[in-house]
């Protein structure tokens, strides 16, 4: 499985929200270009960055500083928030993002997310961030009445490179996953499925793994300290070096 340590942005600093409440934030650190530095030092092999700015405002609102952050990573980087046009999309594209992760549009465009899934194929991902099993929309302000499985379901047979399933309940809680809602969205569609929310330990991560998630996404676990990107990688199965611990 694969480990992708997650960094948001807001106002250019890196933040965790509690339960995708924007009134609940911590600041984990100012400068998004050291975090990225840190985290490949540690063993990172991928990164994923959110816009919350872009994805409360409906536009890329941190597109600059995310280019710089691609370019410094030097490995492939996952983003989202924002992205609610073709044009912003191949931007990102062209400024060396790997995975390009769109939500609202699925929801409110879903004609524009098949013309995104076929002019980037393998690079777009459908983002289903899910509050009791609905589909929240603009960055996490809005739920809607669809059910997260039966949007993923609508839209497998596009060309996507996969889903990111966020239980929002469990997000930045250190509670544990829900592992319920996640086997059910794995066991839905073919597309491989990337799981978020509520990782607390290497154990939570053995056990999303066991379910047969692709990835899992990992925040305040580790801003927090209670759980190292080496422990994390290890956890997920993959190979780690003496100085990734």
């Amino acid at each position: 499985m694969e480990l992708w340590p997650a960094i948001d942005l807001r106002g250019g600093q890196c933040v965790r929200l509690l339960q995708g409440d924007y009134a609940r934030e911590t600041v984990f650190g100012s400068d998004p270009i050291e975090m990225v530095q840190r985290f490949v030092s540690q063993g990172a092999r991928r990164l994923h960055i959110v816009d919350l700015d872009g994805a409360k405002a409906g536009a890329p609102i941190q597109a600059a500083i995310i280019g710089r952050m691609v370019a410094a990573a030097g490995v492939p980087c996952q983003v989202g928030g924002g992205i609610r046009l073709l044009e912003t999309a191949r931007d990102y594209a062209a400024a060396g993002v790997e995975r390009i992760v769109v939500g609202s549009v699925a929801i409110e465009q879903p004609r524009l997310l098949e013309q995104l899934a076929h002019a980037l194929p393998g690079r777009m991902v459908l983002g289903l961030d899910a509050r009791d099993g609905k589909v929240a929309v603009r960055g996490w302000l809005e739920t809607s009445a669809l059910n997260a499985v039966d949007v993923a379901r609508r839209h497998e047979q596009l060309p996507l490179a996969g889903i990111v399933y966020t239980d929002i309940a469990t997000d930045g809680m250190l509670t544990g996953p829900n592992l319920a809602a996640l086997a059910e969205m794995i066991g839905a569609v073919q597309l491989p499925v990337v799981a978020s929310g509520g990782i607390s330990s290497a154990e939570d991560l053995r056990k999303v793994a066991a379910i047969g998630a692709m990835g899992c996404i990992v925040g305040r676990a580790i801003y927090d300290g209670g759980l190292s990107v080496g422990d994390a990688l290890a956890a997920c199965g993959e190979q780690v070096s003496r100085t990734d611990r």
